[in-house]
């Protein structure tokens, strides 16, 4: 059995990224993509992305798991949390170590340490001077990102910004704000999908989502589109 490398990998995942963003590519399962593909390549115990349609409200779109899932929801709550800092400020936040972050931020490190989260690392979905979101990394270990893994994660943060605002931001501003306000709605729709499927499945949330995008890919369907059949009960998967 071939081990990769940690170079190869980043290479495979960034050739990953680059065939989503195919024509009429969906948004939603980039997203998906991008947090996966990140938490396997930096060993990250959970990850998410927090989204904005452009007027100021963040909301959650993708995560790996429950638990990210959870603690971006109560920093958006709060309004405060390293998740939303980077959103606001468009650099990088990171904590080494949680438990010692003092009185920044309390309700996000109460909520972290609660999941078994010990440290963290939240990166700018960004293009130049537009900053439409944050991918926010988990570790149930203490200890920060080395210098080369932050630039890497960031750089695939750029890369699925590009491939979400690309040349659409030049175009007609309008465009993009459509795109992303359609990740928000059918954020709504997958988790009510996902919790249709887990119950009559059988199974865990996550992979209730993993047989949603499953069926969604083989049959070249959106995954909004899929999770509307699901909910109105047209499909069964």
């Amino acid at each position: 059995m071939v081990t990769k490398t940690r170079e190869g990998q980043l290479v495979e995942t960034f050739v990953t990224l680059a065939d989503t963003l195919v024509a009429d590519y969906d948004i939603v399962d980039l997203l998906h993509t991008l947090v996966e593909k990140c938490a396997a390549l930096l060993d990250a115990s959970a990850a998410g992305i927090i989204l904005s349609a452009g007027d100021g409200e963040l909301e959650v779109v993708a995560s790996t798991n429950e638990r990210s899932r959870l603690v971006e929801i109560l920093q958006l709550r709060a309004g405060s949390g390293p998740c939303v800092e980077s959103f606001t400020t468009g650099h990088s936040v990171s904590i080494p170590d949680i438990a010692l972050l003092g009185d920044t931020w309390p309700r996000f490190q109460s909520g972290a340490l609660e999941q078994g989260f010990s440290s963290m690392h939240a990166v700018p979905l960004r293009l130049r001077d537009t900053t439409i979101g944050s991918l926010n990394l988990f570790w149930d270990r203490s200890g920060g990102l080395s210098e080369v893994d932050t630039l890497a994660v960031q750089a695939l943060a750029d890369v699925a910004t590009i491939g979400i605002l690309q040349e659409r931001a030049i175009r007609e501003s309008d465009v993009v704000r459509q795109q992303l306000q359609h990740a928000l709605n059918s954020r709504v729709l997958i988790e009510q999908a996902k919790g249709v499927v887990a119950y009559m499945n059988d199974v865990h949330m996550g992979d209730a989502f993993s047989l949603i995008r499953d069926y969604a890919r083989s049959n070249g369907l959106a995954l909004a589109e899929v999770a509307e059949q699901i909910v109105n009960r047209t499909l069964k998967i």
